[in-house]
C-alpha cells in the first residue's frame, strides 16, 4: 500500500519562499501516479494547489499560478512543491496526494492516497 510523507513547512516571512517535498513508498509504479498538493487552512475546505500528470503535465490553481512550481523525480519517488512570494494567506496545512493513472483533478475526491501534511506559515 502506498505511503506519502511531506516535509518542508515551517515559518516564513512575507514574501519568502519555502520548497515542500512528499516521498512516495509502497507505490507499485510511482512513475504512474498523478501526484497533487492541496492545502486546508483552519475553518476551510481542503483546497487543490497544484498537481502533475504522470506525463509530467503540471495543473497550477489560480492563487498557485506564477508562484507555485510543482516537480516530480520518478527516480526518488518524490514530488516537491517551490513555493515562492509566500503570503500569509497561503497559511494552511498542505497536503500531498496520489492517484495511479489518474486525470489531474482538482477536488479531493480525485485522489485516493494521502499524507497526513506539513504546515505552512506565512507571517506579515
Amino acid at each position: 500500500q502506498e505511503r506519502l510523507e511531506e516535509s518542508g513547512g515551517g515559518l516564513v516571512q512575507d514574501g519568502g519562499s519555502l520548497r515542500l517535498s512528499c516521498k512516495s513508498s509502497g507505490s507499485a509504479s510511482f512513475t504512474m501516479n498523478t501526484m497533487a498538493w492541496f492545502r486546508q487552512a483552519p475553518g476551510n475546505e481542503r483546497e487543490f494547489v497544484a498537481g502533475i500528470h504522470w506525463t509530467s503535465i503540471p495543473l497550477y490553481a489560480d492563487h498557485a499560478k506564477e508562484r507555485f512550481t510543482i516537480s516530480r523525480d520518478n527516480a526518488m519517488n518524490t514530488v516537491s512543491l517551490q513555493m515562492n512570494s509566500l503570503k500569509p494567506e497561503d497559511t494552511a496545512l498542505y497536503f500531498c496526494a496520489a492517484q495511479p493513472l489518474g486525470k489531474t483533478g482538482t477536488t479531493r475526491g480525485d485522489y485516493q492516497t494521502w499524507g497526513r501534511g506539513t504546515q505552512v506559515t506565512v507571517s506579515s
